[in-house]
């Protein structure tokens, strides 16, 4: 009875896959926006700085850890940056040194932060609606790897909001 139950399911694969007509774009699209502003299996980044104070987005847990701040000033410079290699601009100069990164976030910018992670994250979300179909495969790898990126580090910000509490757990995920 298994096997032909599992003939059933693959014989309606290719009618699901018609009927979803599921392409990279679209699944490069999903994820973006899953870490940047749509709740789905996580939280998403704009949920995660959502209504924080400066105070609370510098704290740090005296580990030796980032600060909210911090984190998502990391996102802004690597999702910017990459954003103008996608696009040809000229970038900033940069030492190499990742720890500058995360190192430059000042409190009194935080809401300049906030507005621009939110403006990078929608930028990259209309390259990839727009870009051509050779150049979004040639990237495609690229911006699978931001999304995860920005969702790994969006995952700390939540840990953090946890440990400082200040996070309202009705904002987290329903299973």
């Amino acid at each position: 009875m298994k096997p032909i139950l599992l003939a059933v399911a693959l014989l309606s694969l290719p009618a699901f896959a018609e009927e979803k007509k599921v392409t990279l774009r679209g699944i490069l699209l999903e994820e973006l926006r899953t870490a940047h502003n749509r709740k789905d299996w996580y939280v998403p980044a704009s949920l995660a700085v959502e209504g924080l104070t400066a105070e609370q987005a510098a704290w740090r847990d005296g580990s030796g850890n980032h600060s909210i701040g911090q984190l998502a000033n990391h996102l802004v410079f690597w999702n910017s940056r990459q954003l103008q290699r996608l696009k040809g601009e000229p970038q900033a100069k940069y030492d190499g040194n990742n720890d500058e990164t995360f190192n430059a976030f000042d409190a009194k910018s935080w809401a300049l932060t906030v507005k621009q992670l939110d403006e990078v994250l929608t930028a990259w979300e209309k390259a990839v609606e727009t870009m051509d179909d050779a150049k979004l495969n040639a990237w495609a790898s690229t911006i699978a790897h931001i999304a995860t990126h920005n969702a790994y580090h969006t995952g700390q910000i939540i840990y953090i909001r946890k440990l400082h509490g200040v996070w309202d757990p009705e904002k987290g995920v329903k299973g």
